[in-house]
């Protein structure tokens, strides 16, 4: 129910008997004396009992949060969760009525010269830090840092993870772990370090086999570093908070380091974790377990480090995260939730403009009666586990929580079908847990999106996303700025097309055609990418910021002026539009005929650039200069 509004349930109750009901709070305190509204509902018989429905009223004014009603009538007790959500989600105060603007960036690309081969959870601070205190940024949205199995080859989507509840110990910065003194050897772990890093840079992609096998065996040496006495106790608080999730996880992860990441092959008394044999592997396997808890509690504690710099650098929000669809139908959630997802399905999405053989993407959906029954648990836990360290939490394919396109195991993508979930519980738990948290949610809200959805996200509190080559009135002319929502993350361009520059050069169509991908002729693409380019361009010199020698770069620069001119509260930068970048991260309707998310972040003439590069790249400066003016009131 929504906090402020009264709501009602029934009950079956023996007919002429008394019932007793109260609601225990989540403070433990306990509510009684519920109103009972008419039902004229005539009873029935049942097995000699007669049976018959009695209507009762949950006051508008009970508290937000997890409460538990509580019947007890004729001798028996029943209970059920009464879930409190806000009305509206509220925008958080540090940002108040102000509009911001932050960096969005795939922080695997962005390595620096301390970085693994890939960026890490220090790196990802340094930018952000960088961003807030040097151009008055006010968050870093980076992308999924959900976890991937800990065996080769690393799935190296980040929307394809193992597990959504828990963080990919890849981005874990070695040296920044307390116990990293006191290891001794700490030159053959720098050694280790110089060695990925050489050979990241032979290279023209991202090696997480090659980073990962480095960093484990460094971070095994420090995870056997005798902790200290406080640190031991902080260990021991953060397993008891994790609780089972957590076991069943580093569970998992010990399993998949035997037995092979796809737990369908498994021994049978494996393949559940309520399995059988799962005890005696815990036992035989305690120290591989105990590690894979001990890596996520360093993720907890370099990820508070990040959104506590961030903050401390003047940003509002911070780090925003993103949350994927779904989990890797072999993966650990899949093994820990089976029970609540449908594993002979796949999520999805039909065809549409820019996906014209519709799309796959082999994550097994929720059952939503799976989650009514066990009263959102798993989805409120893996909630609260992406909100834990943010000012800011991105849904991807938010319209997912409403309806979600599912395709039969060995069925095509076109041949799926929708499936609708209880949204008013999803978006309430979502609200209720971003309220908790002081964070802001971003719905990304593209593609085929009923209307209703997006007034009802507004209605919530959920903003919205605007890219700006989606954004076409219903004659197909590019959308007046200020007709764009209020209550959106506005952007230039998103990770699944080229950055800017690329996008501008035609390089989607030509990678697609190359591909096979497109279903109409490559000249007909083309001319028609050209027709809408040639239409911003236009749009860009009706409203006075391109003029006819404008070259590539004062192009990317009037796009993201726009931005400006529009009422969007939230403003993005790509990190990759930033430095000039030209390369996809990722190509959507393929796998490996494309390096998706493998791509280093690189500067306009294809070669890899550092962190450090960034502080220093005149681009850099002058596109973020043009969004700190535009949110400040004085760029348009």
């Amino acid at each position: 129910m929504r906090a402020g509004t009264p709501s009602s349930f029934w009950a079956h109750v023996t007919h002429g008997e008394p019932a007793r009901l109260w609601i225990r709070l989540e403070d433990g305190t306990v509510w009684t004396g519920l109103r009972q509204l008419d039902n004229f509902t005539p009873p029935y018989d049942l097995d000699g009992r007669l049976v018959g429905e009695a209507t009762f009223e949950l006051p508008e004014n009970l508290p937000l949060g997890y409460h538990r009603l509580h019947l007890d009538e004729a001798g028996s007790a029943e209970g059920t969760a009464v879930i409190v959500t806000p009305a509206a989600l509220k925008v958080p105060e540090r940002l108040g009525t102000r509009r911001t603007w932050g960096l969005a960036t795939q922080l695997y690309s962005v390595r620096s010269k301390r970085s693994w081969g890939v960026g890490d959870l220090t790196d990802l601070t340094d930018l952000a830090v960088w961003a807030g205190s040097r151009h008055h940024a006010g968050y870093v949205l980076v992308n999924p840092l959900h976890a991937a199995a800990p065996t080769a080859p690393m799935e190296p989507s980040p929307y394809l993870p193992t597990s959504r509840r828990f963080v990919n110990p890849l981005y874990l910065r070695v040296e920044a772990i307390a116990e990293f003194a006191y290891v001794r050897g700490r030159r053959r772990i720098r050694k280790m370090q110089e060695d990925v890093q050489a050979g990241a840079k032979r290279v023209d992609t991202i090696d997480r086999d090659a980073a990962w096998a480095a960093k484990r065996a460094a971070l095994e040496q420090v995870y056997r570093v005798p902790r200290s006495a406080g640190r031991d106790i902080a260990f021991a608080a953060f397993c008891g908070r994790e609780g089972r999730a957590l076991d069943d996880f580093a569970t998992w992860c010990a399993l998949a380091e035997v037995h092979g990441g796809d737990w369908h092959h498994w021994p049978q008394d494996l393949q559940h974790p309520d399995g059988p044999g799962i005890a005696g592997f815990a036992t035989e396997h305690a120290d591989e377990i105990d590690f894979h808890r001990w890596l996520q509690w360093q993720l907890d504690d370099q990820l508070t480090t990040a959104q506590g710099d961030a903050l401390a650098a003047g940003m509002a929000l911070g780090i925003m995260h993103d949350l994927a669809v779904g989990a890797h139908p072999n993966g650990a959630d899949a093994w820990a939730l089976q029970d609540v997802l449908a594993l002979g399905v796949s999520a999805g999405a039909p065809p549409d403009a820019f996906n014209q053989q519709g799309q796959d993407w082999s994550q097994p959906p929720w059952r939503p009666d799976a989650l009514a029954e066990r009263e959102y648990l798993p989805f409120r836990s893996m909630v609260n586990a992406v909100m834990r360290h943010a000012g800011g939490v991105r849904i991807d394919h938010i319209i997912g929580l409403f309806r979600l396109w599912w395709i039969p195991k060995g069925a095509r993508p076109t041949e799926g079908t929708y499936v609708y979930c209880d949204h008013e519980a999803m978006i309430g738990i979502l609200a209720l847990e971003a309220h908790r948290a002081e964070a802001l949610v971003v719905g990304e809200d593209l593609g085929t999106v009923e209307p209703w959805v997006r007034e009802y996200l507004r209605e919530r509190g959920i903003f919205g996303t605007s890219v700006l080559w989606f954004e076409m009135d219903a004659e197909g002319r590019p959308l007046p700025a200020d007709r764009w929502r209020e209550y959106s993350l506005s952007s230039v361009t998103t990770h699944d097309l080229p950055p800017t520059a690329g996008y501008l050069a035609g390089d989607h169509v030509r990678l697609r055609d190359r591909l096979g991908l497109l279903t109409r002729s490559f000249e007909d693409e083309q001319a028609g990418d050209r027709a809408e380019q040639d239409a911003w361009r236009g749009e860009l010199r009706r409203v006075g910021l391109l003029d006819d020698s404008a070259d590539a770069d004062d192009t990317v620069l009037a796009l993201h002026r726009y931005l400006g001119r529009t009422p969007s509260k939230l403003l993005a930068l790509s990190l990759s539009d930033a430095v000039g970048d030209r390369r996809t991260q990722n190509q959507p309707g393929t796998t490996d005929e494309y390096p998706n998310w493998r791509v280093p972040l690189s500067g306009p003439e294809g070669r890899p650039l550092l962190l450090e590069d960034v502080f220093t790249d005149r681009r850099a400066a002058t596109l973020a200069a043009a969004m700190s003016a535009a949110t400040a009131g004085d760029g348009a």
